[in-house]
């Protein structure tokens, strides 16, 4: 048994033995009893530990060697609890609670253990490094950082993971370049029509590059659009209206350009219309109706009718003054409001119906003093006037004192011819009926002046030299 450690627990019994037979019996079977003991609480504590049940010790009385192999044995189940514990409590920390950077210590422990102390610390280091550096990069990119890649040295999934960490990386800054390359130019050059060209993306990635693609080709078409019609606006033209699909604001915004459209034809439509009225037919009174007009427009069609009513009203007034004037009514004069060259035309059509006033009255005075009174030598006074109005004050003064020179100059001849005085004749210019008038009285002067010598010399041979007209005749007849 001793030898073969077959069977523990057995005792010797030999019969019949006495003395110290009896007690060296006794001792072997106490040895045994105490072996059994021993080595079962040994075994049940190691057997516990290849079990890994570090809960157990030996705690049987034991002395020398076996003391030993028991506190041994003891120690070893404390370190492995000690190591146990620290690896559980690391493994934990980095496993299920996420708190890297952990390493176990356990005090005393060698060879192996120490060896499996310091790969667990060493597993540990790695896998926070490797951890933590996909972590930075991922918080990286959860920022918006694509600068930043995995680094550290790895191998077999970590490496996988590490690639696939970084072709991510790679893959998003592409996509973020072209994304912003893209956004640079619609939303800060506008430069439309652009695409974004990510290679090698796939599932989600490549989704969103293609609704990215599909919105800059939405919005391209749509703002060409706009830009189309707002610039057909810009140049007059109100026969285009924007077509593309579109939704959300972008729809709201085409309706409210479209509905823009439609009253800014509406209000060209009657604007235009008063207009020709107005300014080419002259047809004043008319008024442009806009409906729905808000705003601007609205107040734009309100100046529009009130520029109208007012130039209306004032034309009116002007052509009523102007009929008035042309029909031979002085007494009337422009008097509703006006600003600018409106105004300066109520003046000059007033000045002008003052002006034509003085001067019809000094052509009226002058006219009667001649004319009907018989006074000669009046001249029209009328101050301010100028060019042809200047012009007819000139010719009727000249023409007063012309009448005047030749009226005066007849007068003159006649009464010298009344008073016996055949010597003057009239030298005035004249023309026509007066020149008639002229030469008419010229001859008579010169008949009367003849007929004057004839009678003179006849009377005085007759009745001073006392001869008779007839011989004398027959004298000159026979001679």
């Amino acid at each position: 048994m001793l030898t073969q450690g077959r069977q523990l627990g057995v005792s010797a019994h030999v019969p019949g033995i006495k003395g110290t037979w009896l007690d060296l019996q006794n001792v072997v079977n106490q040895l045994a009893d105490n072996l059994t003991i021993q080595v079962r609480s040994i075994a049940t504590v190691t057997k516990a530990v290849a079990n890994g049940d570090l809960s157990k010790q030996i705690d049987v009385p034991a002395q020398g060697e076996i003391l030993e192999l028991k506190d041994t044995v003891n120690n070893m189940v404390l370190q492995l609890r000690g190591l146990a514990k620290e690896v559980t409590r690391v493994t934990m920390e980095h496993g299920s609670e996420g708190r890297l950077g952990g390493q176990a210590d356990v005090p005393g422990v060698e060879g192996v253990w120490k060896e499996l102390t310091d790969n667990v610390n060493k597993m540990c280091t790695n896998l926070t490094n490797q951890v933590r550096s996909i972590a930075e990069v991922t918080t990286a990119v959860a920022e918006g950082d694509l600068t930043k890649e995995v680094s550290v040295d790895v191998k077999g999934e970590m490496l996988r993971l590490k690639d696939t960490v970084n072709g991510m990386v790679r893959q998003l800054g592409t996509f973020a370049r072209e994304v912003t390359g893209l956004a640079t130019l619609v939303g800060t050059e506008g430069k439309l029509g652009g695409q974004a060209r990510v290679d090698g993306v796939q599932g989600t990635w490549h989704e969103l590059t293609k609704s990215v693609n599909g919105m800059a080709n939405n919005l391209t078409e749509q703002v060409r659009s706009i830009a189309e019609v707002t610039k057909a606006v810009a140049e007059g033209d109100l026969t285009k209206k924007i077509d593309v699909v579109a939704q959300g604001e972008i729809q709201g915004l085409k309706d409210t350009i479209n509905s823009m459209v439609d009253q800014l034809s509406t209000f060209a439509r009657e604007v235009t219309r008063v207009a020709l009225d107005v300014g080419t037919e002259g047809r004043l009174g008319g008024q442009a109706k806009v409906e729905g007009v808000k705003g601007t427009w609205a107040d734009l069609t309100t100046n529009v009718n009130r520029m109208a009513d007012n130039l209306t009203i004032q034309v009116r007034a002007i052509a009523q003054v102007t009929t008035a004037v042309a029909a031979g009514d002085l007494t009337k004069k422009i008097e509703v409001d006006a600003k600018g060259e409106i105004q300066d035309l109520k003046k000059t059509i007033n000045s002008m119906v003052e002006q034509l006033n003085m001067f019809a009255s000094e052509v009226t005075r002058v006219a009667l003093d001649v004319g009907t009174e018989g006074r000669l030598g009046g001249q029209a006074t009328v101050d301010g006037v100028k060019g042809t109005w200047a012009d007819l004050t000139t010719n009727v003064n000249r023409m007063a004192e012309n009448l005047t020179n030749q009226v005066r100059s007849i007068a003159d001849v006649t009464k010298a011819v009344a008073a016996g005085d055949l010597t003057k004749k009239i030298k005035v210019d004249a023309k026509g009926e007066i020149q008639d008038l002229k030469k008419t009285i010229n001859s008579m002067v010169e008949q009367l002046s003849t007929f004057a010598s004839e009678v003179t010399r006849v009377a005085l041979e007759v009745g001073t030299e006392g001869r008779d007209s007839r011989a004398q005749e027959d004298d000159q007849f026979h001679g």
